[in-house]
């Protein structure tokens, strides 16, 4: 892990760990700085506030999944799937750090008003990449599988966030591959079809924009 990322990482322990003890509005940034062994001018310079260490992971997170997304796939739709896989794992890493993090962002409004923007970035970033890798899709198609990808994830996810007990990646994998198939978007189940003949058969469901790009894929 690079310095500055190591840094960083200490420094939203330290604070995450004084916001649980002694709350969030009570802890000042000169004792984050203290706790962490850094100094108050580095602090600002890597965090713009209070509110930022605790949102930090996700800034991180956000900016891995643009470089992620912006490579290019194959298969768009499980694209976002496997972005949105990223973020949960990211968290479950360390559970009771997420944990820390969540009852202080439950117990501060400011922080669950930032914490709504935030979850809505995930679902417009998912949102703009659909419609910039699937030309021509439908924008309801596009907006409603990222809200909807976004919405099951956070559910997943909450469960981690408020028990105590471990949740494999597994359980958001089977709920996104059922996200899919709802939305009539499967895993492409023809990818081994011989060369010489292509027999396509799509869900009602299924967008235009994706039988197209599978017949495509097919096809080239």
């Amino acid at each position: 892990m690079h310095e500055s990322a190591e840094l960083r990482t200490g420094v939203v322990a330290a604070a995450l760990e004084l916001f649980d003890t002694q709350g969030f509005d009570q802890t000042s940034v000169e004792q984050i700085a203290k706790a962490a062994g850094v100094s108050r001018s580095t602090f600002f310079r890597q965090f713009g506030g209070k509110e930022d260490v605790v949102f930090a992971d996700h800034e991180a997170l956000l900016e891995r999944l643009r470089v992620f997304l912006a490579e290019g796939h194959d298969d768009p739709w499980g694209a976002v799937c496997a972005a949105s896989e990223s973020v949960f794992s990211h968290f479950a890493h360390d559970p009771e750090l997420a944990r820390r993090r969540y009852r202080i962002v439950r117990e501060v409004p400011v922080l669950r008003e930032r914490e709504i923007i935030t979850v809505f970035r995930y679902e417009r970033l998912f949102d703009e990449y659909l419609r910039g890798a699937l030309p021509g899709v439908d924008p309801l198609d596009a907006v409603g599988f990222a809200a909807l990808v976004t919405a099951v994830h956070n559910h997943v996810l909450r469960q981690l966030l408020r028990g105590t007990k471990k949740v494999p990646l597994a359980t958001l994998q089977a709920a996104l591959t059922d996200v899919r198939r709802r939305y009539g978007v499967p895993a492409d189940a023809t990818a081994n079809a011989p060369d010489d003949v292509v027999v396509a058969v799509f869900p009602r469901s299924m967008p235009v924009a994706e039988v197209t790009r599978r017949l495509r894929s097919q096809l080239d």
